[in-house]
Formats: C-alpha cells, sequence, structure tokens
C-alpha cells in the first residue's frame, strides 16, 4: 500500500489486520540492514510499511495502547497482539503454533531483539496460560505482560536487557475453545476446564512412569510441536484454583522413596529454587496459605512438589522436563478459577514483579557450543552435569548449543560423542541472572569429525520401579553407548 494514496476511510478492519500479519512479519535483519544502535539493544528503523501499520492501528484499535483490566475473548486478544506486533515490530513477531479443535489459532506472541528466529547464546523462554479454559488469571496476565514489556523496552533497563539477551515466547490460551464455552464464571469448576472434545489437556501427555492412553489432543500436539521445534529452557504454566508454585515430578510410584510422597528429579534443588524465586517475589504466595483455610501454612514458602500435592499422570510440566530439555513449573494463581474482572488488576498488580523475575531465572547455571575437529558444531552431542543425568539425555541443537540450569557452585560437566573420550571440565558456576547471562563453557573434540544423526529419546515410560524399597529411576532404553552408536553411524 502506497502511504501516498492511503486513505483511512476506504480502510476495513478485516484488510487491517491481514496487513498487520504480511506487513510486521519480518525476518531478522542482517548486519548492514537499517539498524541503529541505542546502548546495548539493537533497533530497526522503521521502514513505510511500518508506518502505515501503526497509523492503522491508531485509528482503528485505540485501545490497544491501554489494554483494559476485562476479559478478553478471541477476537479481542487476537486484535491485541496483530497491535502490538505492528506497533513493534522489531522486538515482537505473531504467529499461530496450530488450532484448537474448533479451529481456533493457539497465537504466540515472541518477544526479543530478534523475535524471528532463534540466536546463539540466547536462550528461549516461554509462558502458557489458560490450559483450562475456565482458570482465567494467566490469560489476562499474560496479556498485560506483553503490554509491559514493548512499553518499558529502552525505558527501563532491565526490561531492555531482559528483552537483548532473551527470547520470550508467550501463549496467553492454550485453551481457546474452553474459554469461550465458558459461558458462566464459576470460581470452582465448569466444563471450559477441557478442551472440545472433553479431554484436560494437563492430563494429555506423554508421562514418564505409565503409559497415558488418552488420545492425543490437537492442541497438545500443537504444544508438543513447538516444544520439539524451538530450544526451551525454562517455562511457566499459569493456572487457576489455588495459590502456590508446583515442581516437577508431578507423577511417581506409590512406594515412593520418602516417606512424604515426594517425586524429585535430579534437579530437584534447582526447581525448588525456581518456585520460590515466583513466590518470593508474589504479594501473597510465599505465605503458603491454602485457600479456604485462615491463617493455616498448607504449602511452605508456596510452593510444593506436584506428586507431594496430589499424583497427576499426564502433565505439561513433566512432559518438558523429560523430552524437551526445559524446566517448567506449575503456577497457581488464583483460589478464584474464573474471577469477576473487578479483581484482575489486583491479580496484575500481585504477580508483576514474580512475572519479571522467574524469566530471569532462564540465566542460571551454564550454556556453550560442542565443535568438532574442523570448527563445526556437533548437534546431538550429551552435556550434562556430573550427578545429574536425565532419563533421555540432554542433547545439544542444529547449532550445537546446550543450555544447563543450575544454582550457582562447582560442577563438572561431561560431553559425549561417540568414537572419542568423553570430556570432562570442572568449574565454579557464578549467578548468571545478575547480568542475564549464563556461564559460556564450550567443547571441541579435534578428532570428531562424524556427521551426526538425530537423538530421538521414546515417548513412553522411562522409570521402573527397582527391586529394593528405595525408588530408583531405571532407564528402559538401551545403554548409552548403543544409543550414540545408533545415533552417529
Amino acid at each position: 500500500m502506497d502511504m501516498d494514496t492511503f486513505n483511512p476511510k476506504t480502510l476495513s478492519t478485516e484488510s487491517f489486520q491481514l496487513s498487520v500479519l504480511v506487513e510486521s512479519s519480518l525476518p531478522c535483519p542482517s548486519p548492514n540492514s537499517c539498524f541503529a544502535k541505542v546502548g546495548v539493544s539493537c533497533v530497526r528503523l522503521p521502514g513505510k510499511a511500518e508506518v502505515v501499520a501503526t497509523l492503522r492501528l491508531a485509528l482503528l484499535v485505540p485501545w490497544a495502547a491501554g489494554l483494559n483490566f476485562t476479559y478478553h475473548h478471541q477476537p479481542e486478544m487476537e486484535t491485541f497482539l496483530r497491535g502490538v506486533q505492528a506497533q513493534h515490530p522489531g522486538i515482537a513477531h505473531l504467529h499461530s503454533v496450530g488450532r484448537s479443535v474448533q479451529g481456533r489459532n493457539l497465537w504466540v506472541l515472541v518477544l526479543g531483539r530478534c523475535p524471528t528466529k532463534h540466536r546463539i547464546g540466547i536462550p528461549e523462554f516461554k509462558y502458557i496460560a489458560n490450559m483450562h479454559g475456565d482458570e482465567t488469571v494467566g490469560r489476562e496476565l499474560l496479556l498485560h505482560l506483553i503490554q509491559f514489556l514493548v512499553g518499558k523496552d529502552q525505558q527501563d533497563p532491565v526490561i531492555t536487557k531482559l528483552l537483548d539477551n532473551t527470547r520470550i515466547h508467550i501463549m496467553p490460551s492454550m485453551n481457546p475453545d474452553g474459554f469461550e464455552a465458558t459461558k458462566i464464571p464459576n470460581c470452582y469448576f465448569s466444563k471450559g476446564r477441557y478442551n472440545m472434545n472433553e479431554e484436560d489437556l494437563n492430563r494429555n501427555f506423554p508421562d514418564v512412569f505409565k503409559s497415558n492412553w488418552v488420545q492425543t489432543q490437537p492442541e497438545t500436539e500443537a504444544v508438543m510441536k513447538w516444544i520439539q521445534n524451538e530450544t526451551f529452557v525454562l517455562s511457566a504454566n499459569l493456572h487457576g484454583g489455588a495459590l502456590v508454585g508446583s515442581y516437577p515430578f508431578d507423577n511417581g510410584y506409590s512406594d515412593m522413596v520418602t516417606t512424604k510422597r515426594y517425586s524429585a528429579t535430579k534437579d530437584d534443588d534447582v526447581f525448588r529454587y525456581l518456585a520460590k524465586s515466583y513466590a518470593s517475589h508474589h504479594a501473597t504466595m510465599s505465605r503458603g496459605i491454602s485457600c479456604g483455610t485462615s491463617n493455616v501454612e498448607s504449602f511452605p514458602g508456596g510452593i510444593t512438589n506436584g506428586y507431594s500435592w496430589y499424583p497427576l499422570e499426564g502433565g505439561m510440566q513433566d512432559y518438558n522436563y523429560v523430552w524437551g530439555q526445559c524446566f517448567e513449573i506449575t503456577l497457581e494463581l488464583s483460589c478464584c478459577k474464573y474471577p469477576p474482572e473487578g479483581k484482575l488488576k489486583q491479580f496484575w498488580n500481585d504477580n508483576r514483579a514474580s512475572l519479571i523475575e522467574y524469566i530471569k531465572q532462564v540465566h542460571l547455571g551454564v550454556k556453550g557450543q560442542v565443535f568438532d575437529g574442523s570448527g563445526k558444531p556437533i548437534p546431538n552431542a550429551i552435556v550434562e552435569a556430573e550427578g545429574r543425568q536425565h532419563v533421555c539425555p540432554y542433547k545439544t541443537n542444529k547449532y550445537g548449543e546446550y543450555y544447563l540450569l543450575l544454582l550457582p557452585g562447582k560442577y563438572k560437566i561431561n560431553a559425549t560423542v561417540p568414537g572419542v573420550p568423553s570430556k570432562l571440565k570442572q568449574l565454579e558456576v557464578p549467578d548468571g541472572t545478575a547480568n542475564l547471562s549464563a556461564f559460556k563453557l564450550d567443547f571441541t573434540f579435534p578428532d570428531f569429525f562424524q556427521t551426526p544423526k538425530e537423538l530421538s529419546c521414546p515417548t513412553e515410560p522411562l522409570y521402573q520401579i527397582s527391586s529394593s524399597t528405595a525408588f530408583r529411576p531405571t532407564v528402559l532404553l538401551l545403554p548409552l553407548t548403543t544409543l550414540l552408536r545408533a545415533v552417529f553411524e
């Protein structure tokens, strides 16, 4: 569209929505393109198309600059997300990762200096909300978080640096059908919890402890594919109905190692810290008060192991940890699942600091690349901390990158490729959240020149009960050396 002939009176809402998607879904520019340096940030200078899109937005969506504390249904949410992309094309990219049973888009807005693609050394973070359609607070919080982040860019130094060093993915609604089906808000339960096939999406993922025979739903398939296509490092899943931060494992066995019914991961210390980082910055969560009780601390510090709270089969946070190489916790943010709109502003005030603080934790630990003798990155190399080997080994992506979330301290990091001795490096990991960058540690295998094949881990139960009374994870895979040989041959 030519700016010289632009006439707002002849512009329809439908053409506006289409043009915003086309004109602002731009690829990340090359170093020689229209970039201006502002401090440590790279800001693209707007072209004519972006000016047109911004003008259209100002004319047609005046409320986009100030999101109201009301519930936003699918059309309103889509218009807001498209408007953000149009107004901030240099840092915002909107795309759909799939569709619901009824055909609604599962929108994701990506924020960062290069929102359209992964950059080496920049960790990927995600928030997902409204997995249960009648749990609505998280959906609105994520819309306000988007507005807050883009509004504070180049104004608040912490937010600016966070966008410089992080690629943030935000899915406001994983179950838009369930949200639209909830006609009468209820604090406790409604059928909107489920998708339109009456399936609970948080019981619909592969389970590492027990075969999950439910039919995988379109929403679940879309999210699993999204997880596998990105290099997510940290995530949180926003729910309602309680006030607590829950962490893996959600499932386990009845004869667990502890008498407290605690199903611990190899990274239990990190998960406890992550949950505490959210709860401690929340207005009230750290008090640990259970909904419906008066000053009774049910969740010490405002956190709980998922299995200790109640066993859950087919949950999304366990799937992320085992098959996605992504640490995810579940955040229950409201005692009332679908509270009145008048309370949304207070929920935002209660959660804003926590939402920001939690994103920072993606910079914990150590990151780096693995190279071969010619300096090329090695994908599918296994890189893990000694004593924290995962049942599905954590491997490098196609750029030879790895990310390991670790608390500050001394560790031995082991890198393994087939046919040559593994490399073990000891280091002291600092707190990377201070400067929003994890400690960098690369590995080079000078005698390795093979072309690796993709390493995959079967989505089936990978743990079994040992003969002893203690719970021991027993890998139901071939020995690691056999697995690696199959991958690289």
